[in-house]
């Protein structure tokens, strides 16, 4: 057909079409797109109605009631319930203790007693509250409250940075009082619509402000003193590292900063460039991987904010499923700022036995409430070899090498949570995580544990209580961590800890001829200890969380339990294919267990070498295939005659034969 045809034929075949889109043009319908009135009420183009389970399903989390589409199109992941739970906790806590020093009482459902709790507080703050208390009371006016649901003028500015379907935001506005305002920010089109439903959907347009733009523009421009907000949020798909220039700048003084990490691969020492390049250390494996990833994530919140004269305090830190949050405190202060070297910290880690030490980047000398001098610090503190094994040493870090957690804090959350257990869905696991972590050492960074000091000497591992006995006989501190469930946090040096695993040996000897004169175990076991372990069971060496039997690590919650796919726009619906397609996946580097039938017939595909050979004598015993390979012929293949058949094989020399592929 030429081409004058084929255009003759489609313009012939279109022109009805552009007739009827030319109508419905001028009566005021679009042609390709359905009415959004339609679409929002359920109904599709032409009036059909379309169920309303295939557009977007609800759930209930919390107070809140949430409507989100069934397509990928806005990230959720149920299994963060307890990263929310936690969440609303701390910034009730955080809201208690802000409010109580303007002389504001919070009202928490559930809670029987309403009380004032001022913390952290200096002499002449104590002084102002006191005389504010005793004004309100010469003038007879009841004390001032603040109610879940309520906006309270003088109460906290959230920002969700990273809203997605404003589940966080309205959680807050239903759960957390004193608030005044909170800004659940998106930069995505459909889920800031998303978020505007789920507003009108639980009635607290009059607190959640739904906005649309990036987060990290939002933050820059709330850089004012006046403008900046109380709370910050930030839970993104993956690495927070682009957003945390701009958090700390727009975060108030002595305001609250939460931030979620979820590239844990990267934090827990997969990719050390990586590691480095998003929050400006390296990540070492190691057992305390996900401790060092809480301190990795601290350093660099620290080092953002003392380009700007500011440094953070650490509220609470935790490492759960499959991320890691920290809570902190932001404040201002040049003095402060110089101290901040003198909290990091680099790690030299034996690569044999992974003994570790501790290498401080600056010093700080003087009496405290003098003068404090700060200097570099002296190092290293290793030889090049381990004086354990001989192995030598992988250097990581700068991380945070100061307490993590402020106990007080966490004690006052696990308080309020216990007091009010029917508030959170998750109140057992916050109980248990939070009394692991009031159990902690607070001065202690990183731990051991059971698995690899058992496994570097390859003996029988003891039992938690009875190395936790040795450590407590032998007048040494330790703790369990809440980062892992086999730890062993302590102030003993590797030293002492490989005498008390030399000790155990005894009663647990290794056959010595099996091991390698240049194996970390066999230059560790060379030497006789000098400190004499007592492995006797004693009462303190059980701590209280394990006896109360509390929720400390919980076991997956669900099936196919992970990480969530990143929202797309116009992404698929979770159907039963893509969750059949997960489960697929899960452990496709392992092969798959089979029975004894389906591996003989596996090997029944492979020919038997020595049946080629003729030395094969199974017979038919063999697991293999004494088959004799067909030849295959081509179509116009000649066949060949008895005497060509019987001849020897070709060398490679010789002329291809016709009719042989």
């Amino acid at each position: 057909m030429s081409h004058a045809r084929i255009v003759l034929w489609l313009s012939l075949t279109l022109r009805p079409t552009r007739v009827l889109c030319t109508a419905r043009f001028f009566e005021g319908q679009s042609p390709g797109l359905p009415n959004p009135a339609a679409m929002e009420n359920g109904t599709g183009p032409c009036g059909e109605e379309c169920p309303r389970e295939v557009q977007e399903t609800t759930i209930t989390e919390g107070a809140a009631k949430i409507a989100f589409p069934r397509a990928n199109e806005v990230f959720y992941n149920p299994v963060q319930e307890f990263n929310r739970d936690l969440t609303c906790a701390v910034i009730t806590e955080f809201a208690r203790i802000q409010l109580g020093a303007k002389g504001i009482q919070i009202k928490v459902p559930g809670e029987k007693d309403t009380q004032k709790v001022v913390v952290d507080l200096s002499e002449q703050e104590e002084e102002k509250v006191e005389l504010k208390e005793n004004e309100n009371l010469a003038s007879g006016d009841q004390p001032r409250t603040a109610a879940v649901g309520e906006i309270c003028e003088e109460g906290l500015h959230v920002l969700e940075g990273l809203a997605a379907s404003g589940l966080r935001s309205i959680r807050f506005a239903l759960e957390v009082p004193g608030l005044r305002s909170v800004v659940a920010n998106d930069t995505s089109a459909r889920a800031v619509d998303l978020i505007r439903r789920n507003v009108q959907l639980n009635d607290v347009a009059h607190l959640v402000q739904p906005s649309q733009a990036d987060a990290r523009m939002l933050m820059y421009q709330h850089q004012r003193v006046s403008e900046r907000f109380d709370v910050i949020d930030l839970d993104p798909y993956g690495s927070p590292a682009p957003f945390l220039d701009a958090a700390v700048q727009a975060v108030s003084e002595g305001g609250l900063l939460c931030v979620t990490c979820t590239d844990m691969a990267v934090l827990a020492g997969n990719s050390g460039e990586t590691c480095y390049s998003k929050y400006g250390a390296m990540a070492l494996k190691s057992r305390a991987c996900h401790e060092m990833a809480l301190r990795i994530v601290l350093h660099s919140l620290d080092l953002r904010a003392n380009c700007y004269q500011r440094f953070v305090v650490p509220l609470l830190s935790i490492s759960a499923d499959f991320y890691v949050r920290v809570f902190v405190r932001v404040f201002t202060g040049q003095a402060k700022v110089k101290a901040s070297a003198s909290k990091q910290a680099l790690v030299f880690q034996c690569v044999g036995c992974g003994a570790y030490h501790l290498q401080r980047l600056g010093k700080a000398s003087g009496v405290p409430g003098s003068r404090v001098k700060f200097s570099a610090a002296c190092g290293p503190p290793v030889t090049p070899e381990c004086e354990h094994c001989g192995q030598r040493h992988q250097l990581g870090g700068p991380m945070w090498a100061e307490p993590i957690h402020d106990l007080d804090f966490v004690g006052r959350v696990l308080e309020a949570v216990s007091a009010n257990p029917g508030r959170f869905h998750t109140s057992e696991r916050i109980r248990g995580v939070l009394s692991v972590i009031t159990e902690e050492l607070p001065d202690v960074p990183l731990y051991y544990t059971l698995d690899q000091l058992s496994s570097t000497i390859h003996c029988n591992t003891p039992s938690l209580l009875q190395l936790r006995s040795a450590l407590l006989h032998a007048d040494f501190r330790v703790s369990l961590s809440h980062a892992c469930k086999n730890a062993v946090k302590t102030d003993a040096p590797a030293s002492a800890l490989w005498d008390i695993m030399r000790c155990w040996e005894k009663e647990c000897p290794v056959k010595r001829e099996r091991l390698s004169e240049t194996s970390p175990a066999f230059r560790i076991l060379s030497v006789e200890p000098r400190l004499q372990a007592n492995f006797t069971i004693r009462e303190d060496a059980n701590p209280s969380s394990r006896q109360r039997g509390l929720k400390r690590f919980q076991a997956n919650p669900e099936a196919n339990w992970g990480p969530r796919p990143r929202a797309r726009p116009g992404g698929k619906a979770a159907d039963e294919a893509m969750e059949e397609r997960r489960r697929l996946l899960q452990n496709k580097r392992k092969e798959p267990p089979e029975d004894a039938a389906q591996r003989a017939a596996r090997l029944k595909t492979f020919p038997c070498k020595r049946f080629k050979e003729g030395t094969c004598q199974r017979g038919d015993q063999c697991c293999y295939s004494h088959s004799p390979p067909t030849p295959r012929v081509s179509a116009d293949a000649v066949p060949d005659c008895p005497e060509t058949s019987n001849q020897s094989p070709r060398g490679p020399g010789d002329a291809a034969r016709p009719g042989i592929d």
